[in-house]
């Protein structure tokens, strides 16, 4: 009988960020000369990563962005200085987008807040009892005169 090999496969998942394609290997994922990706760093439109002995190493993200340069100038006709202000754009857009969140978190604990204090204003107004005036103010000089229907010496 035929021996039979029992094969098992290791799956390892890795941050999109983190570099570990060498330039031939992006370039190839890319479909894309490593020249041209060289180039693109220089332009600064992509950041690689570098190994402690100074190796490019591109990561999944910088892989997709090689990518979308390739479909905005091959495919839209963009030259790498409109690719350039696309990328300055969604970057003040998403910017622009976390401090929106950030203001209407603010905005909603604030209206908590005011929901919160209006609560409370109208338990503590149900507890006040109003103040009806009895009459005019007399200075104390003018009690003297007066008849309170207290005798002196009495208290009450």
């Amino acid at each position: 009988m035929a021996s039979r090999r029992l094969r098992t496969t290791t799956r390892v998942e890795v941050s999109s960020d983190r570099g570990v394609f060498m330039i031939s290997v992006a370039a190839e994922l890319a479909e894309m000369h490593p020249q041209t990706l060289r180039m693109y760093e220089t332009r600064g439109l992509i950041e690689p990563k570098r190994s402690p002995k100074g190796t490019r190493l591109y990561s999944q993200k910088d892989v997709d962005r090689l990518r979308r340069i390739q479909e905005m100038t091959a495919d839209l006709g963009m030259n790498l200085a409109g690719v350039e202000r696309v990328f300055e754009l969604e970057e003040q857009l998403e910017a622009m987008s976390r401090k929106v969140a950030a203001l209407q978190k603010r905005a909603d604990q604030l209206g908590a807040e005011v929901e919160r204090l209006e609560a409370l204003r109208r338990e503590l107004r149900a507890e006040i009892v109003p103040y009806v005036r009895g009459g005019e103010l007399i200075r104390h000089a003018d009690l003297h005169g007066l008849d309170f229907g207290v005798r002196a010496g009495e208290n009450s």
